[in-house]
């Protein structure tokens, strides 16, 4: 079962790598943010895979915070790119 997860985390590592090249390459930002979203996302189940193959609670506290952390920031680049600041107060 560990040579299933070791096999899983670098299929995910490898799609972390096609889409950093889709974020260097995106014709718009929008895919830009969503390739490093993705990356995000897959950093993050990296990581609970990593904790499951050694057996480390630590590891999926990590990666709570870490997906908590890319969801914060995904909000708020797409809120600075719709309306060109970041706060709630009108100009």
């Amino acid at each position: 079962m560990e040579a299933f997860f070791w096999g899983v985390g670098i299929f995910l590592l490898l799609n972390a790598f096609v889409c950093l090249w889709r974020a260097h390459a995106g014709p718009t930002v929008m895919d830009r943010i969503l390739a490093v979203n993705i990356v995000g996302t897959t950093t993050l189940v990296v990581l609970v895979v990593l904790a499951l193959v050694f057996g480390r609670s630590m590891l999926l506290d990590v990666a709570l915070v870490y997906g908590l952390l890319n969801f914060v920031i995904t909000i708020t680049a797409g809120r600075f790119l719709e309306t060109g600041r970041l706060s709630g107060e009108r100009p």
